[in-house]
């Protein structure tokens, strides 16, 4: 048996366990988590330098460092996001569905664990607490897969969580990271169906492709976010230029993040200059279509292919379409169905926008930066889903859990 394999069936083992635990039980653990991360701060931040100057040493680009970095700001984001975890309902246990049915069996409907779930993500170490905490909550195990350049900075969180599940004697493969492994190691736990029972990819679009046409172990897919913000000729230029610098640049690496900007040509020439010079000052670089080429200078030329790009960096691609079901239909044909706003106050248009838009979340007026676990009062999330089964936009403990069918009855047969 491969370390691969003799690592998921260890986590099989595990789940077995903590799928028994109280919820004041995994509470404890939890906090015990998040305030052995303060203690030990320092740890990670040692931990994360090495693999920031690798990675630089390797010509990352900067949103790549971004992603990557940890300081005290943000251990203390996973640190509040741990407790906020804590503080959310027990998703296990509930009653979904209750009724006797034509036998006189008394059947119930009723959240329980997924077993082991596998994550496998790229260069934002912050993942590595966010998803231990969220499946250890759900009453599940945890294999965890890091891109390489963050693995020193995940082994230090992982290894706190760690020793704090074998100071409360409880099996400590609940939470798993493999380290170092090969292509085919990777492929094997993606088909490792006797012992996994969930497969999660966080990251580019890419690795979230090649996850999906791999896996034989059932997936859901989260992260590629080409967002787009349209904006209609009712639209308040202010406000508008307000979200879109926020969706830009408050944090261009993430997933909900803006990757372009579609105008109403009857609004173009007024727009354009105004939104374009504030991005411009912000650092963004534009890539836009022959008509707004035209209308703005220092805008590059774009092609077809930029606009399905994911940049994760302050670069925008631009387009003027001539009114909403263009901007729809550019939506549909070169977005992800992650996140998408329009800024209009036409009330009609907005209907059409929410209607046809088929996003995991639509927007009206607002940044698509909001697309977050903390954001929807989730606590942590495990990612952003981009599909429609089983669960769509942020995932919180809600989406990682499953149920069954418990049947109650008196000595029935058929």
């Amino acid at each position: 048996m491969s370390k691969v394999t003799e690592t998921a069936k260890k986590a099989k083992v595990a789940s077995r366990s903590i799928r028994n635990l109280s919820e004041d039980t995994r509470n404890t653990i939890l906090t015990e988590f998040a305030k052995a991360m303060i203690d030990k701060k320092d740890q990670i931040i040692s931990a994360n330098k090495k693999d920031m100057s690798e990675a630089r040493n390797s010509g990352m680009s900067e949103a790549f460092l971004d992603r990557l970095k940890l300081d005290e700001t943000r251990i203390r984001g996973m640190v509040d996001g741990v407790l906020d975890i804590v503080k959310l309902p027990d998703p296990l246990h509930k009653v979904l569905e209750e009724k006797t049915i034509n036998s006189g069996i008394r059947m119930q409907k009723i959240t329980v664990p997924m077993g082991v779930i596998a994550i496998i993500f790229e260069s934002r170490p912050n993942v590595t607490a966010d998803c231990a905490a969220l499946c250890f909550k759900a009453g599940s195990a945890c294999i965890l897969k890091g891109g390489k350049e963050s693995l020193n900075s995940c082994k230090a969180i992982t290894d706190i969580f760690r020793e704090v599940l074998r100071n409360n004697n409880i099996n400590e493969d609940s939470v798993v990271l493999l380290g170092n492994v090969t292509h085919e190691e990777s492929r094997e736990l993606m088909h490792c169906r006797e012992y996994v029972d969930l497969l999660i990819p966080r990251g580019s679009r890419r690795l979230i492709e090649a996850v999906v046409t791999e896996a034989k172990v059932p997936v859901i897919e989260t992260g590629a976010g080409v967002c787009h913000a349209f904006v209609d000729e009712s639209a308040d230029f202010e406000m508008a230029v307000r979200i879109i610098i926020n969706a830009k640049c408050s944090r261009p690496s993430v997933c909900n993040a803006l990757e372009c900007l579609l105008v109403h040509e009857k609004i173009a020439e007024e727009f354009l200059p105004m939104v374009c010079k504030t991005l411009e000052e912000k650092g963004v670089v534009i890539y836009g279509d022959e008509k707004s080429c035209g209308i703005v200078n220092n805008i590059e030329a774009a092609d077809e292919e930029a606009y399905y790009t994911e940049y994760n960096d302050l670069k925008l691609n631009l387009k003027i379409v001539k009114d909403v079901a263009e901007a729809i239909e550019h939506i549909e044909e070169h977005g992800t169905h992650h996140s998408d706003v329009i800024i209009s106050n036409n009330s009609e248009n907005v209907i059409s926008f929410f209607n046809e838009v088929d996003s995991a979340c639509v927007y009206h007026n607002a940044s698509t930066r909001f697309t977050d676990g903390g954001m929807f009062m989730k606590g942590a999330e495990i990612g952003i889903s981009t599909q429609k089964l089983h669960a769509r936009g942020p995932m919180g403990l809600d989406e990682l859990v499953t149920y069954a069918y418990y049947l109650k009855g008196e000595g029935q047969i058929r």
